[in-house]
């Protein structure tokens, strides 16, 4: 049976258990080791009108989620993600990309992107979101506009 290279990305800002939701499922199925793209500051800032914090601050909220969530000993790595799919349509060895339920349509785009570039298709591997209390999902969004705090209690 081969290992499952598993990719992930986003913004992580502020990091929520939405997204821990995401790197646990990461952390399960990546027997062969994950890639977690963090989007760039300046491709944060691009694609949202609401602050986000440092891109250092990011990664080291990844970096303890990771840990702390890691029950398996996975091998992983954090990277800047400057692009909307650059990692996993730029390497061959991603086997699969975990996605939410609202980037699950993409996933075809980045078939197509990886089938042209000579790749093989990705898997995708769908986390549920992580509802708030008041039944709603958890966002980063929601966070910084003060509705809930990061494990989606209410303000």
């Amino acid at each position: 049976m081969t290992e499952t290279r598993v990719a992930v990305a986003g913004t992580f800002g502020p990091l929520h258990d939405g997204h821990r939701n995401l790197l646990r499922t990461a952390l399960r199925y990546g027997d062969g080791g994950l890639v977690i793209g963090v989007t760039s500051d300046e491709f944060a800032r691009s694609s949202r009108s609401r602050a986000v914090p440092a891109f250092g601050d990011r990664v080291a909220a990844v970096e303890a989620a990771l840990e702390a969530g890691d029950e398996w000993g996975r091998e992983w790595e954090v990277r800047e993600l400057t692009s909307e799919h650059g990692i996993v349509t730029e390497e061959a060895d991603i086997d699969a990309l975990v996605v939410s339920p609202e980037t699950a349509a993409q996933l075809a785009g980045i078939n197509d992107q990886r089938r042209a570039a000579g790749f093989e298709p990705v898997d995708g591997i769908v986390a549920p979101y992580v509802l708030a209390e008041d039944g709603e999902r958890i966002s980063s969004t929601r966070i910084a506009h003060g509705e809930i705090d990061q494990h989606g209690n209410l303000r």
